[in-house]
C-alpha cells in the first residue's frame, strides 16, 4: 500500500506549513543504534511510492532515500548509542532519537506526525499515529531514510567487528548472530541490558 499526502495537506490547509514525519528504526535488535528520520515533503515533488519501509526491497528503499534526500525541504536524522540504550532502556532512547532527528532538521516544523502511539515531547504540535509508516507521506518517507541509515551504520560496524555479520542482519537476533555471541562474546556496539547478553556478560568487562 502506498502512502499519501492528505494528512499533511489537511495541516497545511489549517494553519501548519511545516509538516514533519518522523519514524525510527532498530528497537529490536540485539546491537547497534536505534535511528529515527524526520522529514518535511516538498508538496509539489513528493516521490512515487513511498511506502512503510518493511514492505520494500533493500533496492527500492535505497532508491527513494536518494529521491526523498533530494526533493524533500529538509531531513533530519538522529540516534542513541547501545551505550545509550543500556543506560535509559529503548523506550526512552527511541524517543531521544526522535528528538534528536526533529532538532536535526534545518527548517523549524510546525506539526509532527509520528508513527505509533508513544510520540516525544516537542516544542511544536506532535501527533501519533498507529501504523502511518503505511499511511502517511512523510512518516514512510521517514521509515525509510531512517531505515537505510541505520543498514548503512551497521554495514560500518560491521567493517570494525567483522566476526558478527553486522552487515548481514544489521544486529537482529539471528541464528548466526547469536552463534558469533556464543564464540566470541559481545562487543562494543553490543546492548548489554538485552537478553541474551543481559546477565551473562557487562561491558565492564567488554
Amino acid at each position: 500500500m502506498t502512502a499519501d499526502f492528505s494528512r499533511e495537506q489537511a495541516a497545511m490547509i489549517a494553519g501548519r506549513a511545516r509538516v514533519a514525519g518522523v519514524d525510527e528504526v532498530g528497537r529490536g535488535p540485539l546491537a547497534g543504534p536505534v535511528v529515527a528520520a524526520a522529514v518535511i515533503l516538498d508538496p509539489t515533488a513528493i516521490p512515487d511510492g513511498l511506502a512503510d519501509s518493511k514492505e520494500l526491497s533493500a533496492q527500492r528503499r535505497e532508491e527513494l532515500c536518494v529521491l526523498i534526500l533530494a526533493s524533500a525541504l529538509a531531513v533530519g536524522v538522529g540516534s542513541a548509542s547501545a551505550t545509550e540504550i543500556d543506560r535509559i532502556n529503548i523506550r526512552q532512547a527511541t524517543l531521544l532519537s526522535m528528538r534528536r532527528a526533529v532538532g536535526a532538521l534545518p527548517l523549524s516544523p510546525d506539526l509532527v506526525l509520528v508513527d505509533g502511539n508513544d510520540p516525544p515531547a516537542l516544542a511544536c504540535g506532535c501527533e501519533s499515529i498507529i501504523g502511518g509508516d503505511g499511511l502517511i507521506a512523510s512518516i514512510a518517507a521517514a521509515s525509510i531514510v531512517a531505515k537505510v541509515m541505520r543498514d548503512r551504520m551497521m554495514a560500518r560496524l560491521s567493517l570494525t567487528y567483522p566476526a558478527y555479520g553486522f552487515a548481514n542482519h544489521a544486529g537482529y537476533g539471528t541464528a548466526a548472530h547469536r552463534a558469533a555471541l556464543k564464540t566470541h562474546g559481545p562487543c562494543p556496539a553490543h546492548r548489554y541490558s538485552f537478553a541474551p547478553i543481559k546477565g551473562v556478560w557487562s561491558r565492564s568487562i567488554a
